[in-house]
């Protein structure tokens, strides 16, 4: 009895267990379990060469060989089933957002009829000069408007539409640009505009995606927040 629960003990410390015998063992071709192994272990031992007997720290390095390996498939299959869970509760989080807004980090924002181009930088350190820009489809800057001093921190901005020169220019692609004078120099802020969501997509490859009014896919990852 005290060698059974030795061996117990051994399987144990190396994160094998024995099956119960009551239930019997169950067989699978496709399947080398832990009595299968232990019988061709048996096996090796009673036709091994009694003048070469097998060293007792190699039975024991393929004990944990098989411990090792039978760990890691258990481990991939609970990450794959943990990734699919994760993903499968993103995609409900995901679909709830179909006609809310989005904040993403974007320098191309749409713009709608009678509607503007709303966002915002976040500024590491005072400005005491902010100027935004805005340029067509064609890459012309269509209006370049002072924002004036700001502190550190988060700082909205929003573009009515309207050109220079008062006019109202048409729908559409528009990038935003928006500098802070610090230190003397202008500095190139990372723009973070809002957006409208209007459908998900899930894909094995991509992941989640949110297909934004007007601006189409946005990996959902990069959503900085939601409203």
């Amino acid at each position: 009895m005290s060698t059974i629960n030795a061996q117990d003990d051994l399987f144990s410390s190396l994160g094998l267990t024995r099956a119960s015998q009551d239930t019997g063992p169950v067989n699978d071709a496709s399947e080398l379990g832990l009595d299968t192994f232990m019988k061709l272990m048996v096996t090796q031992l009673n036709n091994q060469d009694p003048f070469k007997p097998m060293d007792n720290s190699a039975f024991l390095g393929q004990i944990a060989q098989f411990g090792s390996v039978t760990g890691l498939d258990k481990l991939n299959n609970q990450i794959e089933a943990l990734s699919g869970s994760l993903t499968s509760g993103q995609a409900l989080q995901a679909g709830s957002l179909v006609g809310h807004e989005v904040l993403v980090p974007l320098d191309v924002g749409s713009l709608q009829p009678g509607s503007s181009i709303r966002g915002r930088v976040d500024l590491p350190e005072s400005s005491s000069a902010l100027t935004m820009r805005v340029y067509d489809p064609l890459g012309q800057l269509v209006r370049e408007q002072s924002l004036g001093a700001a502190r550190s921190g988060s700082f909205q901005f929003s573009w009515d539409g309207v050109d220079d020169s008062g006019n109202h220019m048409p729908a559409g692609r528009y990038r935003v640009e928006v500098s802070a004078e610090q230190g003397g120099e202008p500095i190139g802020m990372q723009t973070e505009l809002f957006a409208n969501v209007e459908s998900v997509s899930l894909s094995g490859r991509d992941g989640l995606t949110l297909n934004l009014a007007g601006l189409g896919p946005v990996a959902f990852n990069n959503v900085k927040q939601i409203f």
